[in-house]
């Protein structure tokens, strides 16, 4: 017996919220601050949350393609930044310029005041297996819209 729709948009639904959670552990209990490109790429996950408890609570199963459509975005954000990681092409000048910009002056002068370091997308921060939080984001969003797919094409 194959899982229902409600039973695969809930595990669609858990999966971005996982991905968010781990992403936000990451920042706040471990420490690493997100790159641009990570910021960009937990919105999907959040609408995916979103589209899932809408589905769940309307059962309409159109949903379930836009819960898709928003897998399919994160992993295309996360496939850039990838990208950007290994070297393949050239990242967002915002991202891998070491820019100091939203920094004041006066901030940048004051040896009291505490300047995070620019995170740069170009940069693995972690990785496990030989893959970075990126490509894990690729790989499991990847089947989370298959998941999504499989909810938005079940009878049930």
């Amino acid at each position: 017996m194959s899982p229902n729709r409600p039973m695969l948009t809930l595990i669609a639904t858990l999966g971005s919220a996982a991905l968010l959670g781990g992403a936000f552990a990451f920042q706040y209990i471990g420490g690493l601050a997100p790159c641009q490109l990570c910021l960009w790429q937990r919105w999907p996950h959040a609408a995916a949350i979103l589209i899932g408890i809408i589905a769940l609570t309307t059962g309409w199963r159109g949903l379930a393609w836009l819960g898709a459509l928003s897998a399919l975005a994160t992993a295309g954000i996360g496939m850039f930044h990838v990208g950007v990681e290994q070297h393949w092409w050239e990242g967002l000048a915002t991202c891998t310029a070491g820019s100091i910009a939203g920094i004041s002056t006066a901030d940048l002068l004051n040896p009291s005041v505490d300047v995070a370091p620019v995170v740069r997308c170009d940069e693995i921060a972690w990785a496990m297996l030989g893959i970075s939080m990126a490509g894990w984001n690729v790989l499991i969003s990847l089947g989370l819209a298959v998941v999504w797919a499989k909810a938005a094409r079940s009878n049930g």
